[in-house]
């Protein structure tokens, strides 16, 4: 068989690269319209509009990469935002964030987990019994507020069922206000507490984060479960969080806002440095300036050991402190 002669057409010349050169310009969003998250959920985001409160639909744009976006976000949004139905407009800047609120999933580690952004307030939600309340849980989201400045609050629902007074004698000290309802109960005073601020509430299942909302805000219609009579937990009824104005005749920021979050079963602190872990307990603040250098605090030779204004309280504070630091890899 006579070999073929090749052409000009069996030649194959690989086309060149585009001649248009590159640059770092970037798109100028600084005048792109500014919204607040309001929801998060599947790839959709909730974003409301000033001045005129309209709710928009829009998802993350690709030049965003992984950078989540979560409620509380301060975002700039461009394409359709007119909030008809079936329209999407795109989410292209999240603005700097004042705060957030994170939590290290404990199973792994290394993994954390953003909640919400730009709070004035954390609510921690306990239950007086129904699931029992965890001091251990209640610390940690201390420790967090704290850490990011936000002003925490400590409500504790079904009162009716126990009398929590004697596990919030080991908070009253350190300026932390409470609330305690019960189902039916005036909710005036609380109220009073969420009264122009954003707020996230913070709990377990089951203790009756998605109640309460409901009754402070009656057309909010979430989702509420019951707790698992074996293992004393909630079942998850929230699935994702989502920020509900208080006065739902007339969205404005002055009445203030709620954000309902999925129950969490826990709440690692790995994300949190050690220093920051033991700055949220300020009573010990003067014990510890006279700990021996690289002091772990759950040591004989530690001055806590041996400082004489430690009452009862203080004591039980402490265990819990150096149950903190030594349960997870606490950043140095």
């Amino acid at each position: 068989m006579t070999p073929r002669e090749l052409d000009e057409d069996d030649i194959r010349s690989r086309p060149k690269r585009s001649s248009r050169p590159r640059t770092k310009d970037r798109p100028d969003y600084t005048q792109a319209t500014l919204g607040r998250v309001i929801s998060v959920d599947r790839g959709r985001t909730g974003v409301l509009v000033e001045p005129n409160s309209q709710v928009i639909t829009a998802m993350k744009s690709r030049e965003l990469g992984k950078k989540s976006v979560v409620v509380g976000d301060l975002v700039r949004i461009v394409g359709d935002i007119s909030g008809s139905e079936g329209t999407l407009a795109r989410i292209v800047v999240v603005e700097p964030r004042l705060n957030v609120l994170t939590r290290t999933v404990e199973d792994d580690a290394g993994m954390e987990r953003m909640i919400v952004s730009n709070v004035d307030q954390i609510a921690i939600v306990i239950a007086a019994a129904n699931p029992e309340p965890k001091h251990g849980f209640v610390d940690r989201a201390l420790v967090v507020a704290f850490d990011q400045g936000i002003k925490p609050l400590i409500i504790v629902t079904k009162c009716d069922l126990a009398d929590p007074s004697e596990f919030l004698t080991q908070y009253k000290d350190l300026g932390v206000e409470q609330v305690q309802v019960q189902r039916g109960s005036d909710l005036t005073a609380l109220r009073e507490k969420l009264r122009g601020k954003r707020t996230v509430l913070l709990g377990h299942s089951g203790v009756g984060k998605s109640t309460l909302v409901n009754a402070l805000v009656e057309a909010a219609n979430r989702a509420t479960g019951d707790v698992n009579d074996v293992t004393g937990r909630g079942r998850h009824t929230s699935s994702s969080a989502v920020a509900i104005a208080l006065d739902k005749s007339e969205i404005n920021e002055a009445d203030g806002w709620i954000i309902d979050t999925p129950g969490v079963r826990s709440f690692g602190l790995a994300h949190v440095q050690r220093d920051r872990v033991i700055s949220a307990f300020a009573e010990f603040k003067e014990a510890i300036e006279h700990c021996p250098r690289n002091c772990s605090h759950d040591e004989e030779n530690c001055a806590l050991n041996h400082w004489p204004s430690l009452d009862e309280k203080a004591r039980a504070r402490l265990n819990n402190l150096r149950g903190l630091l030594r349960e997870g890899k606490l950043r140095t």
